[in-house]
């Protein structure tokens, strides 16, 4: 799957005939200059690379069914990944082509059998559906129309809400767009945050957050009426504590838990399960200290699942804590040839992927195996029953396998 410069080793095999030596040379730079080296990278967490791209990558989603990973590269290329082949030899691929044009952002649609996609050059989304073939395989074919122009400053993040009701888009000013699945502008929010870094759709699809220049993020409820008609957009809650820009931002799997980092060097666990209309607001559960966002122009966010491990990137590094304790349990470096451009955890939370040059590298999650050999030890002290008992009991052998054949099970 990577890639060989076979045309350029058999260049030096042949006779030293001086002009066609010079001939191939020049042709053997040509080949180097348009497919630099792959970046090399090995640690004993890694579990696998994916490798088929020919551009950087810039973004990545997995699906809601946890079957597909989706890839998009300057390339002019999505790749749809298969995700039960991340632990074997070879990593099947899916490539849909972008005519024309490169996607710098990509999402899955609820039901897992749609993407959309945002266009560099267009500066517009465009929707791929995709259909079964007889063979196993998909076509991908791009809906006629592509939505209309609305943002002016560069768009940073798209999103769907699993709920199938609305589509997000995002821009570097202080815009967010709320569309309807077919193209129409339902509600222009202005986040008044001097300029936004990232925005996001809550996994329940019912609220949508930004953050920027400003030390908070601000959630938004997106308001549908009882028969699906849109409604409107309220304010829902803030989160209120940074004392700086906020880097990025992120919600556990049930909306529950919200994960924030600031150029102030320090992340925040925050609990959002509250009664907002009522003026409650969440809960600061943690801080940690996480130095480089202090210096860094960029910083990504991941959070797991069950919101037990946060992932955080500043240039090609990565660096796991657990949030029970805020402490730091992994730190990955030079993990990319390029600044990492996304990163995120599978919907099992067993892996946690990265991209940022031409390939994805996707690390076992021990911090998040640690977590649940610690859960589980405190509920069976708890246990009132045999068959919880077991259930439990289960769980924690299983986390304590996946550490040891990691040579991860204590530290």
């Amino acid at each position: 799957m990577g890639f060989s410069f076979s045309s350029g080793q058999k260049a030096n095999g042949f006779p030293s005939d001086k002009s066609s030596g010079s001939k191939k040379q020049k042709q053997q730079q040509r080949i180097r200059k348009e497919k630099p080296q792959q970046h090399n990278f090995t640690h004993r967490l890694l579990a696998a690379a994916l490798k088929s791209h020919s551009g950087n990558i810039s973004c990545m989603d997995f699906s809601s069914n946890g079957k597909y990973l989706a890839t998009c590269a300057d390339d002019r290329t999505i790749r749809i990944w298969s995700t039960k082949d991340f632990l074997q030899r070879e990593h099947r691929s899916m490539r849909a082509n972008v005519e024309l044009d490169h996607a710098t952002l990509v999402r899955f649609s609820p039901d897992c059998r749609a993407f959309i996609v945002w266009l560099a050059n267009g500066d517009t989304l465009r929707v791929f559906k995709m259909t079964k073939r007889e063979d196993g395989g998909y076509t991908f074919t791009a809906t006629p129309e592509d939505f209309p122009k609305k943002h002016k400053a560069p768009v940073i993040d798209i999103g769907i809400a699993d709920t199938g009701k609305f589509i997000m888009t995002a821009s570097s000013d202080t815009i967010v767009l709320i569309w309807s699945l077919k193209g129409q502008v339902l509600s222009t929010i202005n986040t008044n945050q001097m300029n936004n870094t990232h925005a996001a759709v809550s996994p329940c699809g019912r609220f949508v957050a930004s953050c920027g220049f400003t030390p908070d993020v601000k959630v938004w409820e997106v308001c549908f009426g009882k028969k699906g008609e849109f409604q409107e957009v309220v304010r829902a809650f803030e989160l209120k504590g940074h004392s700086a820009a906020v880097h990025s931002f992120a919600f556990s799997n049930d909306s529950r838990r919200m994960a924030s980092v600031s150029k102030d060097g320090t992340w925040k666990l925050w609990d959002t399960d509250v009664e907002y209309k009522k003026q409650q607001d969440p809960y600061l559960l943690r801080t940690g200290r996480f130095e480089e966002a202090a210096g860094a122009a960029l910083c990504r966010l991941a959070l797991s699942p069950d919101a037990q491990v946060l992932a955080l990137a500043s240039g090609s590094s990565i660096h796991l804590y657990n949030t029970r304790r805020g402490e730091k349990e992994e730190c990955f470096e030079q993990v990319h040839g390029e600044c990492i451009a996304d990163l995120s955890f599978d919907i099992t939370g067993r892996f946690l992927a990265s991209c940022g040059d031409r390939a994805v590298r996707l690390f076992h999650n021990t911090p998040g195996y640690r977590a649940v050999v610690e859960e589980m030890h405190g509920l069976l002290k708890r246990a009132s029953n045999d068959s919880t008992r077991q259930r439990l009991q289960q769980q924690l052998t299983q986390a304590q396998e996946a550490l040891k054949s990691l040579g991860a099970l204590k530290k």
